[in-house]
């Protein structure tokens, strides 16, 4: 954590230099001292800390001072820091402008020059300030800052990247918090192209890219080598199960993700089925340890970073990356998961992502707080939302197609929701259209067995319907069902006969697809059972397959 400034101003260099000195002995432990030799020099600085969300305790400021003196610095600089305190370094002529100041410019103290012996005549006063200081302050936060508006698409997509990521941020709302235009004003910056993204360091991303974020916070996008034992796709807990078994024994791995690691399951807001955590565990904190994993065991994570062509040139296989780079591995991995069907509905392509989002979108559950919200779906990470919306929204409407929640749903979660009196269930229902100007305000619903349609307000719709592979990549390099699922094993035996272009005499093992030595796990293989244990198991089932097949080609 960055210690707290105390600023030290006066065009006398030998000025500045003892009380530089002197503050540095007695206060250089626990504040960074910083000196400027004059106001407009100082208001620079000032401005350059705001930016960097950084807190200045005290200005010591020396009232005769060219161009700005004292008393209009620290009239300048009232708005940037207005808990700071202010203390003038004056001569003894000065007294009656510093006792002015006091009363018409909220300076806190003056201090006569010359302070010798400091112990006596500087440290106690100064003492006094830091100590009241210290009783208000409340650290800054120190990470990057999102300023965007409530219901901006680009706003919840740069939002929803960080969290999925790890990545720790402050957001400012520039429609509910009052202090975002006054930091807007402070650091001469406008609205007029959100979002923005205060980094650390003071530079300002006007509506930056998820690419640049990632570049500018250090996310890793390119691979290190060019050659890998195994390549994975897919991040999600197949993908990190494979990747964690892999490099610990002894294959160089590297794992490829689009978005975040931990895929569907990375955005659940608790999973409380998982083998081994009887309290449950947010989908988010699986990741983050099942990342952490995997690179104590040496696995290259590239994320975000995305395939976009696969080529077969026995023994190898050639990923085509999106940013024109390559990675060449024996053996890939297929576990790249599913993406949610878009909704077919009035209204719902114009507010994606302004009140209508496609997964949990945990990121704006806050949002929702005492305003009711609607959830479509009946399977688990359905459930999961609305148990999880439900602690915020006044009331989470659960709309089910089907005339019944226990059909694909744990009965966990439908214990949980029916003894949840703020979530109702209503089956046999679908939306058909969706209403706002610039953002989610009603909902209109379909009742499938009157035919009856009802509109109702709402503050969000989040969708969890007919999940489909996003296996486009693979450009049929592979066999797949007719809705794009991998097939594998013994789905490609067909009347006793190998797969078209299998080039071996075995027959494909059990998680192999129809190209030998590329793998599928998880959601995107045919028939998988969609649970996170099982995509668990299948990934580490994978390893030993892998190690079966580079036997046989290397």
């Amino acid at each position: 954590m960055a210690k707290p400034v105390i600023m030290a101003v006066d065009d006398d260099a030998s000025v500045l230099s003892a009380i530089t000195r002197d503050l540095r002995r007695r206060y250089g432990e626990n504040y960074r001292i910083i000196r400027a030799d004059s106001g407009q020099a100082a208001l620079e600085a000032v401005r350059e800390l705001k930016h960097r969300n950084e807190a200045i305790a005290l200005f010591l400021v020396d009232q005769r001072m060219p161009q700005l003196n004292g008393v209009q610095f620290l009239t300048e600089a009232l708005p940037f820091y207005p808990n700071a305190k202010r203390a003038l370094l004056t001569a003894y002529a000065d007294t009656d402008a510093a006792i002015q100041a006091i009363n018409t410019a909220s300076i806190h103290h003056y201090l006569l020059k010359p302070w010798d012996p400091p112990e006596e005549k500087l440290y106690p006063v100064l003492d006094d300030l830091l100590d009241d200081w210290l009783a208000g302050y409340r650290p800054p936060f120190e990470g990057l800052r999102i300023v965007g508006h409530r219901w901006s698409p680009e706003t919840h997509e740069l939002k929803d990247f960080l969290a999925r990521n790890h990545v720790p941020y402050q957001y400012l709302d520039v429609e509910l918090k009052s202090e975002t235009h006054e930091l807007l004003q402070q650091l001469q910056l406008t609205a007029a192209k959100l979002p923005l993204l205060l980094y650390p360091d003071g530079e300002v991303g006007q509506a930056p890219s998820v690419a640049q974020v990632a570049e500018k916070i250090g996310l890793k996008t390119r691979a290190e080598q060019t050659f890998y034992d195994l390549a994975i796709v897919g991040g999600g807990p197949a993908g990190l199960a494979a990747a964690v078994y892999a490099a610990s024994e002894g294959l160089r791995t590297v794992m490829i993700e689009r978005q975040a690691p931990g895929g569907q399951a990375g955005t659940s807001s608790k999973i409380e089925n998982y083998l081994g955590f009887p309290s449950g565990i947010s989908g988010s904190e699986l990741a983050r340890r099942a990342v952490d994993q995997a690179k104590r065991f040496g696995v290259e994570i590239l994320a975000p970073q995305e395939v976009i062509g696969l080529e077969v040139k026995d023994p190898y296989r050639i990923l085509k990356l999106k940013d024109g780079s390559e990675v060449t591995c024996y053996a890939l991995v297929v576990s790249v998961g599913l993406t949610y069907r878009k909704l077919n509905a009035d209204g719902i392509d114009r507010l994606n992502g302004a009140g209508v989002y496609y997964g949990a979108s945990n990121t704006e559950a806050v949002s929702c707080k005492d305003q009711p919200v609607f959830i479509i779906g009946a399977g688990n990470s359905a459930g999961q939302a609305a148990m999880y919306l439900a602690e915020f929204a006044s009331e989470v409407i659960l709309l089910v197609r089907g005339n019944s929640l226990e059909a694909k749903m744990s009965q966990y979660l439908v214990d949980r929701i029916h003894n949840t009196p703020n979530i109702q269930v209503w089956l046999e229902t679908e939306i058909a259209a969706v209403g706002g100007n610039d953002h989610l305000e009603t909902v209109t619903v379909s009742h499938l067995d009157s035919g009856e349609q009802t509109t109702h307000p709402a503050s969000g719709l989040f969708i969890f319907i007919g999940a489909q592979p996003c296996t486009d990549w693979l450009n049929y390099a592979v066999e797949m069902d007719s809705k794009g699922f991998l097939l594998t094993g013994a789905q490609l035996i067909r009347g006793g006969k190998l797969p078209k272009g299998w080039t071996l005499e075995r027959a494909p093992y059990l998680l192999e697809t129809s190209v030998p030595g590329i793998f599928a796990v998880g959601d995107v293989r045919a028939e998988s059972v969609k649970r996170v244990a099982s995509a668990v198991g299948e990934g580490s089932i994978a390893v030993q397959l892998i190690h079966q097949y580079l036997t046989e080609v290397r």
